[in-house]
């Protein structure tokens, strides 16, 4: 019999078996795909960096602090703040307590009043003092009813949370949780929003990088097909199947996408109903030159696209010499062929620098997302699973038992291996 079993390769797994073998248990990792890593990956493509979707990491992540070499990582991070656009204005939004370059912008911006300025520091400054365990009370309401509570009014939120927190929760109605405001806003106030210098891709290879150095066995292309505990107790062990050979273990941890883990393990509370995107990316010549484009381009007309990152300005590693990596997220699935969004999202930009051309803008690739972030409406904290909501010796890993972000999937790898383990050793 093994030790242990993980099944998935996403940042949940790979944390679980990095714990499981730092704590001297024979584990293997199974991951159906080719790669590890989930959505969280890279490609390189004629010298550009392509994450596999818009993506960003906050090391003020309790979780990435604790799991990452965030220095090996050479992150590169986004400018404070949003620049606001639309047909014709560009506008300058930042913490000015992080960002004093951008004072005066900030202050003279129209698009957010002074009382809503004023109102953005009180709230900062509330939520410098709130622990992240006292966060959990805001989950009893979306992010409109938490802002207007705190006065906010709604030419702030329509011209700035709507398209910012759209790009995090794509939910551009703001009916998430105000869990997740609470605590994004909170991280945003103390770090940055940051890259990978060689791309989000980074983040998984270090992981099982580590994985590996502390013994653990990885083995991509196997899709594990069945995981059924040996009995009631969790001394009795498991058992899984993959498309070789049936496994006996002393624990599983199922680290799969939400509804493989729902069918393999029968818990019915796991979440299933997700929030999708369409990201595309786009090459341009480095002499078409975007004024703030060191912060994302918040579309605050419409979400059409929601919002432009010119990730090479962030990170020159993302694109070659001479070019200039741009992506743009539309929310939701989409309809329309690569070719009409990328007319869409040449126009807006046309419209939003008029001073450029973009007769070069190239388009380099599209990521339909389908699943690329769980629903997470208010009141989901208590209703989602635990670690140890399956029978006998099965372990759920993966962001729906904590919440829909890196923060959530890092995390709930660390508590299943900590469960799995303490069962182990108890026996």
């Amino acid at each position: 019999m093994t030790d242990a079993v993980v099944a998935g390769g996403g940042l949940a797994g790979l944390v679980a078996t990095r714990h499981l073998a730092d704590a001297g248990l024979d584990v293997t990792l199974f991951e159906r795909d080719q790669k590890v890593g989930g959505r969280v990956q890279s490609d390189r493509e004629d010298g550009f960096v392509l994450d596999r979707g818009f993506q960003v990491l906050f090391p003020s992540y309790p979780a990435a602090r604790r799991e990452l070499d965030l220095d090996a990582l050479s992150l590169r991070g986004f400018k404070p703040g949003a620049t606001l656009v639309r047909p014709g204005e560009r506008t300058t939004l930042s913490d000015p307590l992080r960002d004093p370059g951008a004072l005066l912008a900030t202050v003279l911006n129209r698009d957010v009043t002074i009382g809503d300025k004023l109102r953005i520091l009180r709230l900062r400054r509330e939520l410098a003092r709130t622990s992240l365990d006292d966060l959990d009370g805001a989950d009893d309401m979306d992010i409109v009813e938490y802002l207007d509570r705190r006065g906010f009014s709604e030419r702030f939120r329509e011209r700035f949370i709507a398209p910012f927190y759209g790009g995090i929760t794509l939910d551009r109605s703001l009916s998430s949780s105000a869990f997740v405001f609470a605590y994004t806003f909170k991280m945003l106030s103390t770090s940055r929003a940051t890259v990978p210098a060689e791309g989000m891709g980074a983040v998984t290879a270090q992981l099982a990088e580590s994985a590996r150095e502390a013994g653990a066995t990885i083995e991509a292309g196997t899709t594990v097909e069945a995981v059924e505990p040996a009995g009631d107790s969790p001394a009795d062990g498991a058992v899984v199947e993959t498309t070789s050979e049936t496994i006996e273990t002393a624990a599983a941890v199922v680290a799969t996408d939400p509804p493989t883990g729902q069918e393999l393990t029968g818990v019915e509370s796991i979440p299933t109903v997700a929030r999708g995107c369409v990201t595309q990316y786009f090459s341009l010549p480095t002499t078409q030159h975007l004024a703030g484009s060191e912060r994302l381009l918040l579309n605050v007309a419409d979400a059409r696209p929601n919002q432009v990152a010119v990730l090479s300005a962030v990170a020159p590693e993302y694109a070659p010499e001479g070019k200039r990596l741009l992506s743009a997220t539309f929310l939701g699935e989409q309809s329309a062929t690569d070719e009409q969004l990328a007319e869409e999202v040449r126009a807006a930009l046309g419209s939003w620098f008029p001073e450029n051309n973009f007769a070069d803008l190239e388009l380099l690739r599209t990521d339909r997302i389908p699943f690329a972030q769980l629903s997470q409406q208010p009141g989901f904290r208590g209703q989602w699973p635990a670690v140890d909501a399956p029978e006998g010796a099965v372990y759920l890993a993966g962001e729906y038992t904590d919440w829909s972000a890196i923060q959530g999937a890092l995390d709930s790898g660390r508590e299943a291996a900590e469960a799995a383990r303490a069962d182990i050793d108890g026996r």
